[in-house]
């Protein structure tokens, strides 16, 4: 019985984070999987992507109701990640543990005190800049005013969001999120809603590779999933009524203490296995 209550607690965590963030579903996954259940990276990440995203999925279709997401912008995204997702699956199994653990943990970090800066701006200042990005809402429907230069940064960060996935199982909402709000001037409630759509989408690109390569643990990653669910659910209960910068900060702080928490496990075991 022990075996699958830690995974399905642990799951439960990463869905109400994702929920309330709609950035930290695979960030705080994978160190969950391997501080909790001590899965090298290349365990983590598949279990991590199922887990995201069907309850990635389950938000999303709740934000779709709602007319919160921008599904053009979150198909385009999608596309371009779910060609660069398998060539990142395909490194991760060609790298050592250790490196891919740093690299997550470097990530994270940067990911985070950038998320953190951008939550501190003053409200007015984003407004005054609003005009300089390539993706601006049409004032009448909320919805993105299309140009060559908006379309050409939505697939970057596509590419970007679909190999971090597959090689970190990581990329989706931690990178969507900042990339929407840079090239967009979108509200963040629709940032986040499509963030999730994306999610799904990538995630699920990563999830079918990674069961064909056989490498998918799923005593692990069914009870891990669940929990996730159930998370989500529990997180949109509360999701509406705490503010979006202060969530987006206090992620930001988690996920700073947990890249250092990464580095220091991955130098204990190297300075362990030199002796």
């Amino acid at each position: 019985m022990e075996i699958y209550l830690t995974p399905l607690l642990l799951g439960s965590l990463t869905g109400i984070t994702l929920a309330l963030t709609g950035a930290g579903g695979a960030i705080i996954a994978v160190p969950l999987l391997i501080f909790g259940l001590h899965l090298t990276m290349v365990e983590a990440v598949p279990v991590a992507l199922l887990a995201v995203c069907l309850s990635a999925t389950m938000g999303a279709m709740i934000a779709l109701v709602q007319g919160k997401v921008r599904y053009r912008a979150a198909a385009l995204i999608a596309f371009t990640g779910a060609i660069a997702s398998p060539i990142g699956l395909w490194l991760a199994q060609k790298l050592p543990n250790a490196p891919l653990t740093i690299l997550f943990a470097f990530i994270l970090a940067y990911v985070a005190v950038d998320m953190l800066r951008q939550s501190m701006r003053d409200n007015n200042n984003i407004a005054a800049d609003n005009t300089t990005q390539p993706c601006l809402v049409e004032t009448a429907d909320g919805r993105l005013i299309w140009t060559w230069f908006c379309a050409r940064a939505l697939a970057l960060s596509g590419a970007l969001v679909g190999f971090l996935s597959g090689l970190l199982g990581v990329g989706g909402g931690f990178v969507v999120v900042p990339a929407l709000k840079k090239v967009t001037n979108l509200q963040m409630q629709s940032i986040l809603a499509t963030s999730l759509a994306v999610i799904t989408l990538v995630s699920a690109v990563g999830v079918t590779t990674a069961t064909l390569m056989g490498g998918m643990k799923w005593s692990i990653a069914i009870p891990f999933t669940i929990g996730a669910l159930a998370g989500m659910l529990i997180g949109r209960i509360f999701a509406s009524h705490i503010s979006g910068e202060k969530l987006q900060q206090a992620f930001a702080l988690v996920a700073i203490c947990i890249s250092v928490g990464l580095i220091i496990k991955v130098m204990w075991i190297a300075s362990t296995l030199s002796t």
